[in-house]
């Protein structure tokens, strides 16, 4: 089939780490088409911070995926997000901005994915980030990067009193969690920019198609064609007609930890008797295509309010349209912020040497479907383990690239999960129940008083757990003599020359917080790794990891 289009590089997905791929592989002055089946992130849906409820549950922006039944969810099927939009899922997402902790790229690296310790990726995140905290060590963050990084107003009384409350329950309070310490209580920090989502699109792609080298090619991949054991390009579809763009460099891969597995193993790259069942040729015999799939599973655990002090009283079509309308006319107001602005990340237990629960604090009780609780005023935490012991997989569900895959995230399949649930729930009790917490909680909501023992707490997660919308590791990163792995730690696939995979999927193992920080990070350095550039000097900064942490738990 003849190519319709050729470049340097193609690149597959727009999202968090595509653009920032193509931005620099654009600034080195390469040729590169960026395939997105998604269309604009014009409009205030996507743009308006506060609106962040309605583009994940919109068609238009959205792929729709769930997951299987979950077995030891009483069955439910989840939704599973993914961006369907320039930008990816840094459209659609919550836009918190999470680094993840120094250890995590340290156990990336003992994993076999060398060279990406936290003091190697750090200058990434420093190269990456223009950051306007007003508290914090700048020492260890970035001022001039494509990247937004603010805190919100914390106008609402509520952020500081969860803040105060987690001091006195006995907790750190950390100036900034993304630099030398996150273990504490302290401000979140998000991509928004002048009042508007700061997503990927609008940091690097935007600027990267402005500069005459990068296009993006509306259409859906199908596959990677892959001649004589080399990536030659990208087969994509338009309607009912079948194309080829040609790489004459290499093809990337950044379609997110759902779709990159998928379209790897249409390729004919994964496990040999998985292909075989759909009569795919293989290319590669790779069993951890699909595999390791991870996530932070979490729940909201929410409390009437006693005073009319929380966002409830916008929830009602009226209040929209005046803090929309406010936005429209001027990007201030409480539209202008995700309403994510104070949070904390904790211990669970003594032993354990980083933080391995977090918490989001919102002043609503409301679910990520955009649905209030019943009970009027109220305010939630969102939490959960941050490194889940269960894994799920990404397979085929059949050799249609259009059918969706199959998603199993497998929650709560290893017991030491609902361990951590329940002791998140009773350490957030302990800490709504502080003094400072005292003047503003009326009622517990959920999971309720009445919810005290294990089995009780047991039946409640299991009912109630939900996903954070952080999938990842469904194609690790790690040795080239490591049989599960997928690609080497400079992002190339093993088996398959000019090939490459850069995004979420390549983590070994989950990080601390929100993905979209480590996902741009991880375009960033893969385009350095691409372009075969040295990697930026490494880093000499060294967290504060607790001094007693083998023995207290705060």
């Amino acid at each position: 089939m003849q190519a319709i289009h050729e470049a340097d590089y193609v690149i597959i997905g727009s999202g968090s780490a595509g653009s920032a791929i193509a931005y620099r592989l654009g600034q080195a002055g390469m040729k590169v088409v960026v395939i997105e089946e998604g269309g604009t992130d014009a409009g205030p849906l996507i743009q308006m911070p506060a609106a962040l409820s309605y583009p994940m549950n919109m068609k238009r922006y959205d792929w729709g995926f769930q997951t299987e039944p979950e077995p030891h969810l009483n069955g439910r099927r989840l939704a599973t997000p993914r961006g369907k939009v320039i930008g990816g899922s840094s459209s659609i997402n919550g836009m918190v901005y999470v680094r993840g902790h120094a250890r995590d790229y340290d156990t990336w690296d003992e994993m076999g994915a060398h060279g990406w310790a936290y003091a190697d990726v750090l200058p990434y995140f420093k190269r990456m980030e223009n950051w306007h905290g007003d508290e914090g060590d700048a020492t260890w963050r970035g001022n001039d990067g494509p990247l937004h990084v603010t805190r919100g107003p914390r106008d609402n009384p509520l952020f500081d009193a969860f803040i105060e409350a987690g001091r006195q329950a006995g907790y750190p309070v950390t100036r900034d969690y993304n630099g030398q310490a996150q273990e504490g209580f302290g401000p979140f920090e998000a991509t928004i920019w002048k009042g508007q989502r700061w997503s990927a699109a609008n940091a690097y792609l935007k600027p990267a198609l402005k500069g005459g080298n990068v296009q993006v090619y509306n259409a859906f991949a199908r596959r990677v064609v892959i001649e004589n054991g080399r990536a030659t390009g990208v087969e994509v579809s338009r309607g009912t007609e079948v194309q080829v763009i040609a790489a004459r460099r290499e093809v990337i891969v950044s379609a997110s930890s759902i779709n990159s597995p998928k379209i790897l193993l249409l390729s004919g790259i994964g496990d040999a008797a998985q292909l075989a069942q759909h009569g795919i040729a293989v290319v590669a015999d790779r069993p951890g295509v699909g595999a390791n799939l991870q996530d932070h599973p979490e729940l909201y655990l929410q409390f009437a309010a006693s005073q009319p002090i929380t966002l409830y009283k916008y929830w009602n079509i009226w209040g929209k349209a005046l803090l929309g309308a406010q936005w429209m006319l001027t990007k201030k107001g409480l539209a202008a912020s995700n309403q994510f602005e104070a949070c904390a990340f904790i211990r669970s237990k003594a032993g354990i040497e980083y933080p391995d629960l977090q918490y989001h604090f919102l002043p609503i009780a409301v679910r990520y479907d955009g649905k209030a609780s019943a009970h009027g005023h109220g305010f939630q935490v969102h939490t959960g383990p941050m490194r889940s012991r269960s894994r799920g997989s990404v397979t085929l569900r059949s050799a249609d690239p259009r059918d969706p895959p199959k998603i199993l995230f497998n929650y709560l399949s290893d017991p030491a999960d609902l361990e951590d649930f329940r002791t998140a729930i009773r350490l957030t009790r302990e800490v709504f129940g502080q003094e400072a917490m005292r003047p503003y909680v009326k009622s517990e909501i959920q999971p309720g008083d009445a919810v005290q023992s294990d089995a009780e707490l047991d039946a409640f997660i299991r009912e109630h757990v939900e996903s954070a919308y952080h999938p990842c590791g469904t194609m690790r990163m790690g040795r080239r003599d490591d049989p599960m792995a997928v690609v080497d730690p400079e992002c190339r696939v093993i088996g398959v020359e000019g090939l490459r995979v850069a995004d979420s999927s390549i983590f070994p193992q989950v990080t601390n917080g929100n993905l979209n920080a480590p996902s741009i990070m991880t375009g960033e350095k893969a385009a350095d790794h691409i372009l075969g550039k040295g990697m930026l000097a490494r880093s000499n900064l060294e967290p504060w990891i607790n001094p007693n942490w083998r023995e207290r738990q705060r």
